[in-house]
């Protein structure tokens, strides 16, 4: 039975330490959002700016930590580990990248006036 509560106490400090942990992620992507540092904004890297791929990869920690604690994936064995949270971080960095360089490439259009806002 001490097993069980010492197992149950171990289980509630890391569930504490991985909101702890995507709390301090989620206000770092926040106060990044509303501040928007001038050099992050201007500068660009592969495409996209600074900015961009702060949040992309604060994103993928934090669904990382999300699949770890709470799917989880620290107890299984290292293939299915391997498959679940690499696919998953290989389709959200495509993902992430065609919607933002996309996105780029329909303000350019538009800010450049080929095509007028109608909406």
């Amino acid at each position: 039975m001490a097993h069980d509560a010492a197992s149950h106490e171990s289980s509630v400090k890391r569930i504490w330490y991985v909101f702890f942990l995507l709390t301090v992620l989620t206000t770092a992507e926040v106060i990044l959002g509303i501040i928007k540092p001038t050099f992050l904004v201007e500068h660009k890297f592969l495409a996209l700016k600074f900015l961009n791929w702060i949040f992309i990869i604060l994103t993928l920690v934090k669904a990382y930590f999300i699949t770890w604690a709470f799917m989880h994936m620290e107890g299984e064995t290292k293939g299915l580990r391997r498959a679940v949270v690499w696919t998953a971080v290989f389709l959200i960095c495509y993902l992430m990248f065609v919607l933002l360089v996309e996105g780029d490439y329909i303000h350019e259009v538009y800010k450049a006036g080929y095509v007028k806002y109608n909406f």
